[in-house]
């Protein structure tokens, strides 16, 4: 049997795309390799949103070359959006790699590498299909993802994800309700709503369809079997009151909320074309935590767009600071090529950007360390994930709020139960199992 291997770069769409990858591969008779050394195919799903991702790309696919040489029947496949950046240029600057595709054209990958069969030096990307309808290979059995859309109409100026996957463009609510449907007889307990922005879900299906991503929410609750649903990531300026209402209403939907902010500046969130300011967003903040009082806030932030001002900056900071995340992924601005951020003339110094950086990581640690203290004594429900990667004598899970729980006590990968919070840092929980959650 020829064997794969698959690397996968970037953001939990990408995660679930190598899932779609994964299954198709074996649908057309492929077996999966441990490593990339026992891999007959050798493929890469890429990431092109920050500089950092392009680097350990490019080191990989040196370390494939390498692999082709010593053995020249591999084959090396590059797919995802950098695939998808670089269509124009891509052979060229790496002779060695076979085949290239882009992420709106998974679904003809099957087409292309079968077990034994020819392969067809090339690039083919279009964004006419979802991957939805394809065969899965799943992580986890009570985990799963659901993409209830690709594209994105956005226009943020640090962006290149609408030129690479496409405008928006949703699945009809009812293939959802079925997949998820189908998810929950094979075991799914968790769904990951997936959308580059999920909160505008539906609106490209109207007038045919008249949905919403509020009545998704509402309509996905109702599946029985789907205890937890959770989605990533909405915009702010979609962020409208009924999705927050649907939430509220939701049992199975988490108190957790992924919003990003990218900067706590008016004027840095004109020039990133965010379409909000800082009072908007701050004034959002506010009502989703009068409506669900306990609900835990993470974001995203960038560092050292260009133009942005020592003043701008401490902008962010007290933004950070009146919010008081739970989490926030922080980022130090890097230019994407085509993007209109990368064109302009005022780039922050990179030795102003990583001091930044610094302060902000500081901060928000601060505030995750205060917010998990105050957990401590609870008893909260988490979802066993399996033994802890650092110490298999303790099991590893999460809380609705999606917070990460060390814990002793014996429980099964899957099951839902109690666990009192003894002890918390800044990224953790540590407990002890209590009696399972009634199901």
């Amino acid at each position: 049997m020829k064997r794969y291997h698959v690397t996968t770069f970037g953001c939990q769409m990408n995660v679930h795309d190598s899932e779609r990858i994964k299954g198709l591969l074996e649908s057309v008779g492929l077996g999966e390799a441990a490593t990339p050394d026992d891999a007959d195919f050798l493929v890469f799903n890429t990431c092109t949103i920050r500089e950092k991702a392009d680097e350990r790309l490019v080191a990989h696919l040196m370390d494939a070359r390498a692999a082709k040489q010593r053995d020249p029947g591999k084959v090396v496949v590059v797919g995802g959006c950098w695939s998808e950046s670089m269509k124009d240029e891509l052979f060229d600057q790496f002779p060695f790699v076979d085949l290239a595709f882009g992420p709106g054209n998974i679904h003809r990958l099957g087409d292309f590498i079968q077990a034994g069969g020819e392969i067809p030096r090339g690039h083919f990307s279009t964004f006419d299909s979802f991957a939805g309808d394809l065969p899965l290979k799943r992580d986890r059995d009570y985990q799963a993802w659901l993409q209830i859309s690709t594209g994105c109409n956005c226009n943020c100026a640090y962006c290149i994800v609408p030129s690479v996957r496409g405008r928006e463009h949703s699945r009809h609510p009812d293939d959802l309700v079925r997949e998820a449907s189908a998810l929950a007889a094979d075991g799914v307990r968790e769904l990951t709503l997936l959308g580059q922005n999920v909160n505008s879900y539906g609106r490209d299906l109207r007038p045919a369809v008249t949905t919403s991503f509020a009545a998704l929410l509402r309509a996905l609750d109702a599946v029985p079997g789907i205890e937890r649903i959770r989605f990533t990531s909405p915009h702010p300026k979609d962020m409208r009151d009924d999705v927050i209402e649907a939430m509220a209403d939701s049992p199975a939907v988490c108190e957790h909320l992924h919003l990003p902010v990218q900067s706590g500046s008016t004027r840095v969130l004109k020039a990133m074309r965010r379409t909000y300011s800082r009072e908007r967003y701050l004034t959002l903040v506010e009502r989703i935590r009068d409506r669900i009082p306990d609900i835990a806030l993470t974001t995203d932030i960038i560092v050292g767009f260009p133009g942005e001002t020592d003043a701008e900056f401490e902008d962010t900071l007290t933004l950070v600071d009146e919010v008081g995340y739970d989490h926030a992924f922080t980022f130090v601005y890097s230019p994407r090529r085509g993007t209109d951020a990368a064109r302009r003339e005022d780039q922050v110094a990179e030795e102003v950007k990583k001091e930044r950086i610094q302060r902000l990581v500081d901060l928000v640690q601060a505030h995750a360390a205060r917010r998990n203290a105050a957990l401590v004594g609870t008893v909260q429900e988490v979802l066993v994930e399996g033994p802890s990667r650092t110490d298999p004598s303790v099991l590893r899970g999460r809380t609705r709020a999606n917070k990460a729980v060390n814990f002793g006590g014996e429980a099964t990968a899957g099951e839902l139960v109690d666990v009192r919070i003894t002890a918390s840092t800044s990224q953790t929980l540590a407990g002890q199992l209590g009696a399972p959650v009634a199901v």
